[in-house]
Formats: structure tokens, sequence, C-alpha cells
């Protein structure tokens, strides 16, 4: 088994007697099926349905002081603390960015020789295996503990990477994505009928009517690694732009009508002037319809 602390990430706190049902009234996930141990994917949106920032969400343990513990990108996590507090008004809640204090081991490739305190398993991919909530400097400590080797955190990105999974900020743009061209959708990160939220009208909406046509795809590169951002194109015509790279995986957004219709034509996708290609063609294709996540 392997580990990295993962020094991108913060954790945020929501506490109080109202913490629960004022989540679930503003985030993509139900957190009335949380319980500690356990985690939910989700997101925060705007009213127009698109991510201002997404996390996975847990319960902590009434040993732990209780409330939701979320584990989100750091340099978002204290304007994630100011929007709840705005949106708290008079919910009995508090909220405090717990993130100079707490932060994120990432685990996987194995299972633990003992499970720690405040740990779950990945809610979105049981391929990318179990998150602990660690202070950094236990994190070796924590490593030993579940019997894992402590690695880089760039050997978690390749695995993140090679899972197909994208990441805030790098593979798409908070503020500008909306939840289905992220595959929150296909990672457990919407639950349909769990009542409202901010910006679940248009996330419905695009699910019952399948009218999302960008997605987040995983590529297979030969030989080269991309800059993020950077064009795919199928002949003269642009199909979407790359995402992060680690060998020859790496993640891209695209407009699944135009890359199908490539394929379909035996056009070659490139970027960069060189060849890539889609690792599941199947990923384009629209997902069944359904009602939970």
């Amino acid at each position: 088994m392997k580990a990295a602390f993962l020094p991108d990430r913060g954790v945020v706190k929501v506490a109080g007697e109202d913490a629960r049902n004022f989540l679930n009234g503003l985030v993509t996930t139900d957190v009335t099926r949380l319980a500690p141990g356990l985690a939910r994917f989700g997101a925060l949106l705007t009213p127009q349905g698109k991510i201002i920032i997404d996390f996975l969400i847990t319960e902590a343990p009434a040993g732990h002081g209780g409330g939701f513990l979320l584990d989100c990108p750091r340099a978002l996590a204290q304007g994630l603390t100011d929007k709840l507090r705005f949106y708290k008004l008079r919910a009995k809640v508090t909220v405090e960015n717990l993130s100079d204090s707490m932060g994120l081991l990432a685990a996987w490739d194995g299972s633990f020789a003992m499970r720690p305190d405040l740990s779950f398993a990945d809610p979105r991919d049981a391929a990318l295996g179990w998150r602990v909530l660690v202070p950094q400097e236990l994190a070796q400590k924590v490593a030993d503990l579940i019997g894992a080797e402590l690695v880089d955190s760039q050997a978690y990105e390749a695995h993140r990477i090679a899972c197909g999974t994208p990441r805030g900020g790098l593979d798409f743009i908070y503020g500008d994505a909306f939840p289905h061209e992220t595959n929150m959708d296909r990672l457990n990160g919407v639950d349909f009928d769990k009542g409202c939220y901010v910006g679940q009208e248009v996330v419905s909406r695009m699910q019952h009517r399948g009218t999302a046509r960008t997605r987040t795809v995983k590529i297979i590169l030969d030989d080269f690694a991309p800059e993020p951002g950077t064009a795919i194109m199928a002949g003269d015509k642009p199909v979407g732009t790359t995402g992060t790279t680690a060998g020859p995986n790496g993640l891209a957004l695209v407009r699944t009508d135009r890359v199908a219709d490539a394929i379909e034509a035996g056009i070659p996708l490139t970027a960069g002037g060189l060849g890539l290609r889609l690792a599941d063609p199947g990923s384009i294709r629209a997902p069944e319809k359904k009602t939970v996540a």
C-alpha cells in the first residue's frame, strides 16, 4: 500500500445542531446519508448550476467533536468558509477553516493494517483508495500505522489521473463547469432525488434532457505531455482541451458529439500536432438516466 500527504487539500468543519439540514439544502450530495466513517462526494454550485467548489464530506464521530468535515482544495478553503457563513443566516451552525492544523493523507493499492480515526473510502471510485484526515506532522506515523509506504504527492496525482478522476482548477475551471462536464454524475457526486439545493434546477434539467455535450474523458498519449489547456483537434476542427497528464495517461475536456463524429469518420485526434486517443471511446456516450447517484 502507498500513502501520500496532499499539501493542496484543506479541511473545513461545519458543526452545530442545524449543520446536517443546513448543508443538505446547499450542496449536490445527500448529507442525510452520512455517518462517521462514511463519505460523500459533492459540490457547492452557483444558482446557474456551475461548480464553485467540489469536496469530499464525512461526519466526524462524537469523540472528535462531531460535525461535518469537508476535504476540499486548500486554496479555496477560506472562500468556502466565507460562503457557508454567508448562507447560514439564522441557522445554528459554526463554520471553521481547519486547514492550518488538519490535512489529507491519501492511501491506495492495498488495505489498511489498522484503520485510523477520521478515515473513509473515497466515494468517487473504489480504485482511488482511502482518505485520512490528519495533521501533516503525523503523516509518517499514520502511514506506518496503516502499513503503507509514504511517497510523494505526485505519485498520488499519477494514480488519480490513471483512474480518470478530474481535479478542479486543472482539468476544469471552477465557476465555469457544470457537474455533468466533470463527471460528477458518474462519480457519485449528485443525488438527483434529494430535493432542492443551490443550482439544482439546472443540473436536474441537464440530467433528464440529456443536454450535457461536454465531458471529461481519459486519454492515452504517445510519448508526449501537452500543457493543460492545449487545444485538441480533429483535423482542423477544435474538439476539446487537454487537462492533467502523467506518463501515458491524461484527462481532457471534450465535446462528445464532435469527438464521436471524428472517430466515426476515422479522423485522428491531435494536441500540439501530436496524436492522442480516447482510453475508452464508450465514455463519450450519454449515460443511462437514473434518479439516484
